[in-house]
């Protein structure tokens, strides 16, 4: 069995980086997603392992201190993670595992290991971008606004990653996705 391969998938917020995960699930079972570790309390539905690892804040520091995040970051006054070591069992078992995380984190994680996949989505415009936000009905005008007045920041590290995808049709994005991962 062959290793699989770490890929960091990101865009900005509203691209539709969830809608093409959901597809890629359907169209290759050899695709994961990491679980991410969070000091934050679970919401009703969540469960531990599958929508993250809920730890407390002293085991993540610990975690930190012993380098067993590939990248990490403080939202909210909780920490996020992505577990190394859980990441490198589904990578040894053959799986290609997804980050789909914030833009500055897949950064971190490029500059840690080099041998990862890194794709950022692009939406087909910002106006798109500003209508599939609205579309979602799930946050109010001033976190659409704080979302939007990141767009800026996040389009200019783009060429950062190896890969640019415009997601202006879901099934032609994971496509492609799919075409670089089995490469």
């Amino acid at each position: 069995m062959s290793k699989g391969k770490l890929v960091v998938f990101t865009g900005c917020s509203g691209v539709g980086k969830g809608t093409i995960m959901k597809r890629l699930f359907e169209l290759d079972k050899s695709v994961k997603l990491s679980v991410s570790c969070t000091t934050r309390q679970p919401r009703e539905g969540e469960i531990d392992g599958v929508h993250y690892y809920f730890v407390t804040k002293s085991e993540f520091e610990n975690l930190i201190k012993e380098n067993g995040f590939l990248e990490y970051a403080t939202y909210c006054d909780n920490y996020y993670g992505t577990p190394e070591k859980a990441v490198d069992e589904m990578l040894d078992k053959g799986y290609n595992v997804f980050l789909e995380i914030e833009v500055q984190g897949g950064l971190q994680v490029i500059k840690k290991r080099p041998d990862a996949v890194s794709i950022f989505i692009m939406p087909p415009s910002i106006e798109e971008l500003e209508n599939r936000l609205r579309g979602r009905g799930t946050e109010d005008e001033e976190t659409i606004q704080k979302r939007l007045s990141c767009v800026d920041a996040e389009m200019k590290v783009a060429s950062e990653y190896q890969y640019n995808i415009v997601n202006d049709e879901v099934d032609a994005a994971a496509q492609k996705i799919l075409d670089i991962i089995n490469k």
